[in-house]
């Protein structure tokens, strides 16, 4: 889709590219990443009111280290940058850029020593966070220092004129307290943007741009339950009504009385044409001795695209096939530094699908972050327990049912996991949990209940804190909460005498156990 007013940050490869967009776009202001050797000439063609080049881990002067079109910086369009952004700029445009003879990370007091639009209406002394080996050593022509810190004399700089900046701090990350507000002032006062970029007009937006393209055909959704698929359910139903066709499979593997709530929701309450396939025991059957979990996962995926595919031929003739894909997902099949495009990740996507279900993708969110997803079910009206549904696997239960998965054990699971997420929904900051669940583990304990000695299951309980799900820590329950947790479990889960805690964080462990 088309934005009128935008901003492009070009990725050096920096791990922290993504927090520049989400900054950016916390500010109202829409923004996208693109790669770092787009050419001025095509960027020019889509307008953009300021251009950011973010940070890396190369040395500018390194052999084959990314570089930008020189021409960038003859178009006109405001540019900010960050790190590697700036030594890019300053040796781009004939200033010099000394390997630093000691590495500066971390925490660093920063002090404003002229006026800069990028620091209106901040104190002059700042904290900022620091990465960087090199550093720039000689300024390019016309432009001037603005800030230093005790070991970088150039900080940040500026050409007022050309509407040039750099700064050789973060200030996307949270360790620079004051950086969204540089970020925000770089948009608006130097960019010129409205911020303009709200939900409410997104989905009218997307709405009239899925109208436009599906016409009078008909559109397929696979509707599992979980944030995406479920806003991606409620914008096409606002968008196509009954054009809209979902199918939901219920693999028996769900979290306590999730089927239901879906074909409730869905079904009843918005009124969407869903075709439910009960395969329960399909799945249970295919799974039946299987204990490997990459195993699980393979026989997991190919029986839903069977059960799938038998449903989408029911529905008739239908043309697209909507998907709930996002914009990490997107940014990852960008080409990074030094190799050709990866592939879009596929665990999003149905893949596999027969020939003769040549379907058209339909992608509607593939321009959101997960936080603004939330944002667009809840503009929608559905309801909290769906928009701040935590992260589900795609093979469910089956990779936290350790060892053989029954019909039984399965049951015993929902019903562990169901008072973890209960207890955990009465704190008042639950919200600040990433994700908790229960884990059934394939090992017996002794016990005792009453006189009798019991030889029962273990339940392990994960809870973790996470802004993205790529690192995570484990989460410090009030002991009050593991204390309610493990004695529901214990007394009203049947088969249960043990409860244990998980404090792993992510790396070394993952935050599934399979």
């Amino acid at each position: 889709m088309k934005h009128h007013e935008w901003i492009a940050i070009l990725d050096y490869g920096s791990q922290v590219t993504q927090l520049i967009a989400r900054r950016i776009r916390e500010q109202k202001v829409y923004c996208e990443i693109i790669r770092f050797d787009t050419k001025a000439e095509e960027l020019a063609g889509r307008a953009p009111r300021g251009i950011i080049l973010s940070g890396g881990p190369a040395g500018v002067a390194d052999a084959g280290s990314p570089l930008c079109d020189p021409a960038l910086f003859e178009l006109g369009i405001p540019i900010l940058g960050i790190c590697y952004g700036m030594q890019l700029t300053a040796q781009t445009l004939g200033g010099k850029v000394h390997p630093g003879l000691k590495r500066e990370y971390g925490k660093a007091m920063m002090q404003v020593t002229k006026d800069c639009p990028l620091f209106q209406g901040l104190e002059k002394e700042l904290q900022v966070w620091m990465s960087h080996g090199d550093k720039v050593e000689a300024m390019p022509a016309g432009f001037e220092a603005v800030a230093e810190s005790d070991n970088c004399p150039y900080a940040a700089m500026q050409n007022p004129a050309k509407k040039i900046y750099g700064v050789q701090f973060h200030p996307e990350v949270v360790h620079t307290p004051q950086g969204a507000k540089m970020l925000g002032n770089f948009a608006f006062n130097v960019c010129g943007c409205s911020g303009d970029w709200e939900m409410s007009k997104f989905i009218e937006d997307n709405i009239q741009a899925i109208r436009a393209k599906v016409g009078s055909d008909h559109v397929l959704l696979g509707l599992s339950g979980g944030v995406d698929s479920s806003v991606v359910a409620a914008l096409l139903h606002k968008a196509i009504g009954p054009q809209l066709h979902c199918v939901f499979v219920d693999n028996g593997l769900l979290r306590y009385n999730e089927a239901q709530e879906v074909e409730e929701l869905f079904g009843k309450a918005f009124g969407i044409d869903l075709h439910t396939a009960h395969a329960q025991d399909t799945f249970l059957d295919k799974l039946a001795g299987i204990t490997d979990p990459e195993q699980k996962r393979k026989i997991i995926g190919k029986t839903f695209i069977d059960v799938f595919v038998e449903k989408a031929r029911r529905v008739g003739n239908v043309k697209y096939l909507a998907q709930g894909t996002l914009y990490p997902d997107v940014i990852e099949s960008i080409s990074p530094i030094g190799g050709p495009s990866a592939t879009i990740k596929s665990h999003h996507n149905v893949g596999g699908l027969p020939d003769d279900l040549n379907f058209e993708l339909i992608e509607p969110l593939r321009e959101l972050f997960k936080d603004e997803v939330r944002a667009v079910g809840r503009e929608l009206g559905l309801p909290g327990y769906i928009v701040d549904r935590q992260p589900f696997p795609g093979p469910g239960l089956a990779v936290r049912i350790l060892g053989d998965i029954t019909q039984d054990r399965v049951a015993l699971l929902q019903l562990a996991d169901l008072r973890v997420r209960e207890e955990i929904l009465k704190m008042e900051n639950h919200l600040d949990v990433w994700q908790y669940f229960a884990v059934l583990l394939p090992i017996q304990t002794v016990g005792v209940m009453g006189d009798d000695r019991t030889y029962e299951n273990v339940v392990a309980v994960r809870a973790v804190e996470s802004l993205d799900g790529m690192t995570a820590d484990w989460y410090k329950l009030p002991y009050e909460v593991m204390d309610r947790i493990s004695n529901r479990i214990i007394n009203e889960v049947k088969g249960v005498n043990r409860v244990v805690y998980d404090i792993s964080s992510k790396p070394p462990s993952t935050i599934e156990w399979e």
